[in-house]
């Protein structure tokens, strides 16, 4: 990560931290569960998982989503309608319940050669850490839907999802073979 960079996800979780986290779920948290599951497993796996994502990084995409720099038929709209104090309250609240456990399967060896293999020349530890839990406004990764994580990199590879153009130029030398065993690895993860 740059210097730039850290200073901002610094930035970033001082701005969503809070004296004493959120012991009761913010009034919106219910309209959540609807996509994003009631325990957290989301009902569509196209769908991320949220609990116990990082909270800098929740905060950034609702607030992309509500900037209209990250697009989304569902989001869109409901993170429109959210204050940037209820962003923060819903960022906390998620970012404290256990991540799910998906359930997902290892992949095969060869998947996991082909996606050490490129997760090592694009240096993917170096912002999501070694564990791929990432830190701060960097996203956790490991455990994420496959589904998701498959979707997501297309979408950066394709220019569809914007909001972070480091990600998109990493992501426009994948094929498509590296993007199915990135996303099979680190769902297992």
């Amino acid at each position: 990560m740059t210097r730039t960079g850290t200073l901002l996800a610094l930035a970033l979780l001082a701005a969503v931290a809070a004296p004493a986290r959120a012991q009761e779920p913010p009034e919106k948290a219910a309209l959540c569960a609807a996509c994003h599951g009631a325990a957290g497993v989301p009902i569509n796996p196209e769908t991320p998982v949220i609990w116990g994502q990082n909270a800098g990084y929740i905060y950034i995409q609702l607030r992309d989503f509500k900037a209209g720099h990250r697009r989304n038929p569902q989001m869109s709209p409901i993170a429109e309608s959210l204050d940037k104090q209820e962003m923060k309250d819903l960022a906390m609240y998620f970012a404290d319940q256990p991540w799910p456990n998906l359930q997902q399967p290892l992949p095969p060896r060869d998947d996991i050669t082909r996606a050490d293999s490129v997760n090592n020349q694009a240096a993917c530890k170096s912002c999501h850490l070694d564990d791929w839990h990432g830190d701060s406004g960097t996203p956790r990764l490991a455990g994420q839907s496959s589904t998701y994580l498959k979707a997501t990199m297309q979408a950066f590879r394709s220019g569809a999802r914007t909001n972070n153009p480091s990600m998109a130029a990493l992501l426009g030398s994948y094929s498509d073979r590296d993007i199915e065993a990135v996303a099979r690895f680190l769902a297992s993860q």
